[in-house]
Formats: C-alpha cells, structure tokens, sequence
C-alpha cells in the first residue's frame, strides 16, 4: 500500500487521477512495522489479504486480472518478503483465472546473491517477469518475459502496440554484454558474500547506535530503518535524511525511503567489494555519530 505512495500523491495532485476503484492494494508486508511480525507465520498472513480483495472483486461482479509486486519491495523501504508470500497470493490468483507478474526491475540479474531472480527465493514461477535497469547497466533497456501461451494470447488479439526501437541491435548487444559480465565474473555469487558481510557489519553499528531501529537485506540489496526509539519504533526520518546528506558530503550516495522517508537504502553495484565495504561503514559510522552524537568507532 505504502510503495509509491508519495509519488502517487504528487502525481494526482498534478494531473492523475489517482488509483482507479478497480484497481485492490495490498498492505505491505513488513514484518518489523506491520500487522504480523513473527517471521514463520507472517507470509501467509500477509498473504492471505489477497483473498479477501479477491473476493470484493467478485462481489461487484468483476474478475481478476492479475496481480503485480516486486519480489523485494524496493522504494517501500527495502522489504525482504516473508517466507510464503508471494505463493499464498499466488496460488490465490490463480484459483480466481488471474495471473502473477514479478517486478525484478530494482532488484533483479543477481542482486539477491542466490539466484538471478528473487522470486525463486519466495518458490513461485511467475505467468509475466517484468525486467530492465540493470539489465543495460545505464543503458536504457527493459524486457518481458513470459510463456508462450500469453505471448501468443497477446499477438493473435493484435493490439495496438508499437515500439520504435524496440529488439534495436545495439540495445540487445548491451543486454548480452551484462549478461556475460554476470556469469564470467560470478557476480551473483560476488553479491552473496559481499552482501554478507555488508550486512554483519550493518548489525555491528545497530548494536552500536540506538539510532538504528532495524537492519535488513539480502545479497547487495539492504536498507537500514532509523528510529526515535526502539520499543515504539517511532519512525526518525529527519535523523535519515541527515545521515544521507553527510553521506553526500563524503561522496558517497545513498538514498531515504519508505513510507516515512526513514529507511536508508543501500543497493551498491554488483562489482562492491571487500575495501568499498570497508570504506561505506567507516564513513557510515562516522556520518550517524555526527548526526546523533555517538562515539566513534574508528578503523
């Protein structure tokens, strides 16, 4: 419900018109702020909600279409999903004659350090994978992927669809270049055991900085929550946004998100290693003692 939530307002707010009543949200599926945070238990939970949509879908006499989710939720605030949730939504789309689209545009080509696609870590095959961004590393390239039935469904209904430069061959030259550079580099690999160690060190500092509400992630896909106070979880966006801004000025970016502007966001390139991890902690580190006030650890 929360992903582009502040987007969207802005958007409408210009000239949108805001969601359209057809169109069901799903409460985000955060186990450290949402409804459900016990992490055996909480993606099915979370998940079940989509049943419930479904069924109001029904009962205005609609049918569902489909459903579409990141496999990680990214600008929601760096959300690892929990265990079973994308099956339960999906295995309820199915059952209603809908299909599952996976967003791997942020997060997908190995980031997550286990695979090239996130949405094998949740166990689902989706009916349409949507991908893009690191995909042309800067260049700007995107794909769909999908089975062969759909894609006929889709060419034998002939709609009005046309893409100037679309299949260009300098674009799909780009394409295989990152895709080579992944599998002879062993970047996926690469993600899982910097990504590792970027994330022990994250929970060095939290252990450190009273700042630090939560530390989460997974490969080179991580996103640190900053509070006013542990027990209530008061989100600190203002604490965020000047930790990010000292960031800045040691030349080093990251950015703030979430639904309150709390969570730094850290999704490095895949090429991050050992030295640059050492280098983002210790100005890190050195960034929230400025901001808060803690001692120093110093490397």
């Amino acid at each position: 419900k929360q992903w582009y939530q502040r987007r969207v307002a802005i958007t409408a707010g210009a000239k949108g018109i805001g969601q359209q009543d057809h169109i069901q949200q799903m409460d985000l599926p955060d186990i450290y702020r949402g409804e459900y945070r016990d992490p055996d238990t909480a993606g099915v939970k979370f998940g079940s909600q989509s049943r419930v949509l479904i069924d109001n879908i029904h009962k205005r006499g609609a049918k569902v279409a489909g459903f579409i989710g990141e496999s990680m939720l990214s600008c929601g605030g760096q959300v690892i999903l929990p265990a079973g949730y994308l099956a339960t939504i999906y295995d309820a789309v199915h059952e209603a004659g809908g299909l599952c689209i996976a967003d791997e545009v942020q997060v997908g080509f190995g980031r997550c350090g286990t695979g090239m696609w996130v949405f094998e870590t949740q166990g689902v095959v989706p009916d349409i994978v949507t991908i893009g961004k690191p995909m042309g590393n800067g260049h700007p390239v995107s794909a769909v992927v999908t089975t062969r039935a759909i894609a006929d469904m889709y060419y034998n209904n002939r709609p009005a669809y046309f893409n100037t430069y679309g299949g260009n061959p300098v674009s799909m030259a780009v394409g295989l270049a990152v895709l080579d550079v992944i599998k002879k580099e062993n970047l996926v690999e690469h993600a899982r055991v910097t990504g590792a160690l970027m994330l022990e060190e994250l929970l060095l500092l939290k252990e450190k900085h009273q700042c630090i509400g939560d530390v989460r992630g997974m490969g080179l896909f991580l996103g640190i929550e900053f509070v006013k106070d542990r027990l209530t979880r008061d989100p600190d966006e203002n604490t965020a946004v000047a930790i990010k801004k000292q960031m800045y000025k040691n030349q080093i970016i990251v950015s703030t998100e979430g639904r309150y502007n709390n969570i730094i966001k850290i999704k490095p390139p895949m090429t991050f290693d050992r030295q640059n991890v050492e280098h983002f902690i210790k100005y890190f580190d050195r960034c929230i003692a400025k901001v808060v006030g803690s001692p120093l650890t110093f490397y």
